[in-house]
């Protein structure tokens, strides 16, 4: 299924959508790979060495963050800009969070690109 699906843009197929973009940097978080972060990051909003947060290091060197799921809310696109809803559950330190996040995209030649995100403000659950 992974190589089906994000496996084909890792290895440097492009993604057709934004929203298959989203899903295929989710999957290079998954599989920390911060190349493929980096590279599908837009050249305007990168910062040239920029390090891919990925939670702080335990005592092993690995990062204590684990990702464990991805919810699209929405895919909104045009012909060269999108936007891509969606909430990535994770676990950190034994805690479960979620991050929601609301995507841009650009599509230059033919590639889509990230650009940035918005985190929308939630309503607590009571």
């Amino acid at each position: 299924m992974y190589a089906d699906c994000c496996g084909r843009f890792h290895k440097g197929l492009p993604a057709p959508t934004a929203e298959q973009l989203m899903r295929a940097r989710y999957s290079a978080y998954v599989l920390y790979d911060n190349a493929f972060i980096a590279a599908t990051w837009h050249v305007t909003t990168r910062e040239a060495g920029m390090p891919i947060d990925r939670g702080v290091p335990t005592e092993s060197g690995a990062p204590d963050i684990r990702w464990l799921g991805l919810d699209i809310r929405s895919h909104v696109a045009s012909d060269d800009t999108a936007s891509v809803e969606f909430v990535a559950r994770y676990k950190q330190g034994g805690r479960a969070d979620r991050l929601h996040e609301i995507s841009r995209f650009v599509r230059e030649a033919g590639l889509w690109w990230y650009i940035d995100g918005r985190f929308p403000k939630e309503e607590k659950q009571p």
